[in-house]
């Protein structure tokens, strides 16, 4: 029997595009460091050139290869992560020869709370991914509509019917400044952001969950 994760894994292994299931909503996924892998993303979206693609990763370790977390992002990932926060931070020298747009000084991270699209990512590695859909569209809820959006543009649809996704985007944190900024609210309150970069939150001392 075909193991659709493993299937997901060899397809991006070679450079192909792979639909995957987060909290969130569907993503569209390839290797970062394959640059004609996320130019593909760019293309079958019709992303503009100029908004980063995110990195999902699977751990905390994984992040810091990626990105600089300084203390506060270190607070954000042990309270939120896994979860629908991304965090924009410093990019490391590892990455910082990846083509995912943008201006290449920054990256935004998180570990999504799902338990395939976390599978995945412990074969692969962090993955460029962004949500499924065509630029400016509203993401696809269904594998169905995946598919009539894509089609063989994706290597492998690694769907999860079974289990329902948020539909809200995850909120992206700003941290790569001196004052953090919300960028985006989605699906966490900005209270919160601010709770927890105050060190108010009883969070902070239970690191990662999941």
């Amino acid at each position: 029997m075909t193991d659709p994760v493993a299937e997901a894994a060899a397809a991006l292994e070679r450079g192909e595009l792979v639909v995957l299931p987060t909290d969130t909503v569907y993503g569209l996924a390839a290797r970062p460091d394959d640059p004609a892998a996320t130019e593909a993303i760019f293309r079958a979206k019709g992303r503009p050139k100029d908004l980063t693609l995110p990195v999902l990763v699977a751990s905390l370790e994984d992040a810091r290869r990626v990105g600089v977390l300084d203390p506060r992002a270190e607070r954000l990932a042990r309270a939120l992560w896994p979860g629908p926060a991304t965090l924009v931070v410093p990019r490391t020298e590892a990455s910082r020869p990846w083509s995912l747009g943008g201006q290449g000084e920054t990256v935004g991270l998180r570990i999504p709370d799902h338990r395939l699209a976390r599978a995945l990512l412990v074969r692969t590695g962090p993955l460029a991914v962004t949500s499924a859909n065509r630029s400016g569209e509203p993401p696809a809820a269904t594998c169905e509509e995946l598919v009539g959006i894509f089609g063989d543009r994706v290597a492998v649809y690694l769907c999860d019917e079974a289990e329902p996704l948020a539909g809200r985007p995850s909120t992206v944190v700003d941290l790569a400044d001196e004052r953090p900024r919300v960028l985006r609210a989605g699906a966490l309150d900005p209270a919160t952001i601010d709770r927890l970069l105050a060190g108010e939150d009883p969070l902070l001392d239970s690191g990662p969950r999941g």
